[in-house]
């Protein structure tokens, strides 16, 4: 071959780049549909049954473990007023008592941001620790954040093996049995609102909520990543999410976004109502406001 006309040598990093693409097609390919949705009713069933035993006898209780499917006609959406937020954080320890989630190490999947009112809403300067005697602090606000429940996730375009996507009812799911733990979701997030098990997660059997659901609350095994889902066991049984019950100053909101006679609508329709970060198109339906 005359040496004008041979390609450019591939670097390790370009080969190992190809390498990557190339596994996460052959995965695509090999695997193929195969997620809760698409099963028949009497393998789901047995599936179901199999979570079941296995949570049961790993936690000396008995577990349920429900397939609840979407409620047709219903996009949920979530609305959080900006001005009552007092920072308590009891959103975040009810929403770990709900869903199951590790105690040791502690996941958290929503987090609280302290702003300072004087600089506004800059999470540059925003502080997820603070510890003041008192909330609400003086010459402060809250900014709580969890998963933005985007109508256009990016989070759902990276997974190799499609272990994640948006349910009809607008919530964005993960199967933890076809999650591979590659972390490709977390870092298409521009939230930080996917949570990695490092560890196996750890529950104490007095706080395990028994009443769980396959895409949502059910326990999670080591290596796989997992993120808020509106307690999708919750609001598929006509509930509010934990978090929006626990909200001491009424601050949370939470319905239907295609009724019209909703609050979330009304919200939407007559609040100043803004998005975290517009600017990338991901469509949250997660709405901030200022009710007052």
């Amino acid at each position: 071959m005359d040496p004008e006309k041979r390609p450019p040598p591939v670097s390790r990093r370009q080969f190992a780049s190809v390498a990557a693409a190339a596994a996460a097609g052959f995965i695509l390919t090999a695997c193929g549909p195969k997620r809760l949705r698409e099963l028949s009713r009497e393998r789901l069933a047995a599936l179901l049954e199999d979570l079941e035993k296995d949570y049961t006898k790993r936690f000396g209780t008995a577990v349920v473990v429900a397939d609840t499917p979407p409620i047709e006609g219903v996009t949920f959406a979530y609305a959080l007023d900006l001005s009552r937020c007092i920072g308590c954080r009891r959103c975040v320890y009810a929403c770990v008592e709900e869903n199951n989630q590790s105690r040791d190490p502690e996941v958290q999947w929503i987090r609280v941001l302290g702003m300072n009112k004087e600089k506004g809403i800059d999470f540059s300067e925003s502080d997820p620790y603070y510890q003041p005697a008192e909330v609400p602090e003086e010459g402060h606000f809250y900014v709580p954040v969890a998963c933005q429940q985007c109508r256009n996730a990016p989070c759902t375009k990276v997974c190799p093996t499609g272990a994640t996507w948006t349910e009809p009812d607008g919530i964005v799911v993960i199967d933890y049995d076809w999650c591979v733990g590659c972390r490709y979701c977390m870092a298409a997030c521009p939230y930080g609102a996917r949570h990695f098990n490092w560890a196996e997660p750890t529950i104490p059997r007095d706080h395990l909520n028994t009443k769980t659901h396959y895409l949502g609350n059910r326990p999670r095994p080591k290596g796989v990543v997992e993120k808020c889902t509106f307690c999708i066991q919750r609001v598929r049984a006509g509930r509010y999410p934990a978090c929006v019950e626990v909200c001491p100053v009424g601050a949370r909101k939470f319905g239907n976004l295609l009724d019209p006679k909703s609050e979330i609508r009304y919200v939407i329709e007559n609040k100043r109502v803004l998005v975290l970060k517009e600017e990338l198109n991901t469509m949250p339906k997660f709405f901030y406001f200022y009710g007052t």
